[in-house]
């Protein structure tokens, strides 16, 4: 009896616990992320402050005292990924392939919930590829900067990650794409603040057309970006005897940005740069939003117009194991093509006329390990709204200098 004991514990002990399904392959990645920073003052920063956008206006007290002027400063680890690229049998002569990936990041104020950053299935031909699912906004790129922070650039980078049904196709040295795009995580700005539901109501997705060229250590691309939303669907009245109306309203917003980008990328450094003439996208972490044009005196239905933002960036980096980041980032307030009637607005830092930050970094890489140290200044012009032309005016600075310490383990 105890020899049978002995042989059924071996027999467990050696037989797999999850059989290996065949015709697929499964590889598991990821890293464990920890940021310490410290802020000279308030900031736009979500995910409890690691996601770093800009420093915020003053907010004075009764006493003339800037209330944002207060250091702040902590230590997360909550940014820690964990991701399984799997390959999977040919459909017809198309290689299969899946991703899921999430990190512990969460939504809105929570930033201890495990949440989905990309989840996708794909197809490959030979010169094609079909992609349905979450992956990173075709603005993303493939120039993206090299620095330590979070935001990875935003916002003068775009940031954003979104269910889609992406299309691509390279011959020679291009690469030809097309996407359409529904928000979930990151959504546009309007009345009822950020929601899906102004896309969701459109009942049209953002579009992408793009191409990029590759030829030995150059890339370089351009793409358009179309986004159309429905603000409201209907407008509330009071009228002169106190009264409420309701209408329903068929109002709508739609607009076009571009963009281009170039890296050039060498043994021992790399060169890349962005620009962008955004409009509404705000959801991709860039400032932007929109203006009410015209409001029907009966029904109240509204005119939107796009306030238009141009946005660069170029990036530096030398060297392998030690390795120096240089990143510098600007954003201009170009104003509405149309008057603006109203003082209300929908978006993110448009009471900024210009927005600058340098990020200069120095790291230490190995195989698994990345420890590193980066300073990034910025300053943010605050201003009034000139309706005439919905651009800032009356301006003055305000500058925050964050300081950050990185440490990543990679498996």
């Amino acid at each position: 009896m105890k020899k049978l004991l002995i042989l059924w514990m071996a027999l467990i002990c050696t037989c797999p616990i999850i059989a290996q399904k065949k015709n697929f392959a499964y590889q598991f990645y990821g890293f464990i992320r920890g940021d310490l920073f410290y802020n000279t003052r308030a900031n736009q920063a979500p995910v409890d402050g690691n996601f770093y956008l800009y420093p915020l206006d003053h907010d004075y007290d009764s006493r003339g005292k800037d209330i944002n002027a207060t250091p702040n400063g902590s230590f997360y680890t909550f940014t820690t990924r964990l991701g399984i690229d799997m390959q999977g049998p040919k459909i017809g002569k198309a290689l299969s392939s899946a991703k899921v990936e999430v990190d512990f990041g969460g939504f809105s104020a929570s930033t201890t919930m495990l949440r989905i950053r990309q989840a996708y299935v794909a197809l490959d031909w030979e010169c094609t590829r079909l992609l349905i699912g979450q992956t990173w906004h075709p603005l993303f790129g493939n120039v993206i900067p090299d620095v330590l922070n979070l935001s990875t650039g935003a916002p003068f980078q775009p940031f954003n990650r979104e269910p889609q049904i992406a299309f691509s196709w390279r011959t020679g040295r291009f690469d030809l794409m097309a996407s359409a795009l529904w928000q979930l995580q990151y959504t546009s700005s309007g009345p009822e603040g950020g929601s899906e539901n102004y896309l969701k109501n459109s009942c049209l997705p953002e579009f992408y057309i793009g191409a990029d060229y590759r030829h030995d250590r150059w890339l370089a691309g351009a793409g358009v970006h179309l986004i159309s939303l429905k603000p409201r669907t209907s407008a509330v009245v009071i009228d002169k005897d106190g009264n409420e109306k309701r209408f329903k309203v068929n109002e709508r917003m739609t607009t076009f940005s571009c963009e281009a980008h170039i890296q050039y990328k060498a043994p021992l450094w790399r060169i890349a740069a962005k620009t962008l003439l955004a409009s509404c996208l705000d959801h991709t972490a860039l400032l932007g939003g929109y203006g009410i044009s015209h409001i029907d005196p009966e029904t109240h239905e509204q005119e939107y117009t796009p306030i238009r933002h141009s946005t660069s960036w170029i990036n530096l980096t030398v060297g392998t194991r030690w390795k120096g980041h240089l990143f510098a980032g600007y954003t201009k307030n170009l104003g509405s093509s149309r008057a603006l009637v109203s003082g209300e607005q929908y978006g993110m830092g448009l009471n900024i006329d210009q927005l600058c930050s340098v990020n200069m970094a120095f790291s230490y890489n190995l195989p698994h390990w990345q420890i590193g140290i980066e300073y990034v200044p910025s300053t943010a012009w605050y201003g009034d709204t000139n309706l005439a032309n919905g651009r800032v005016i009356n301006t003055h600075a305000v500058t925050n200098h964050r300081f950050l310490g990185l440490v990543m383990y990679y498996f």
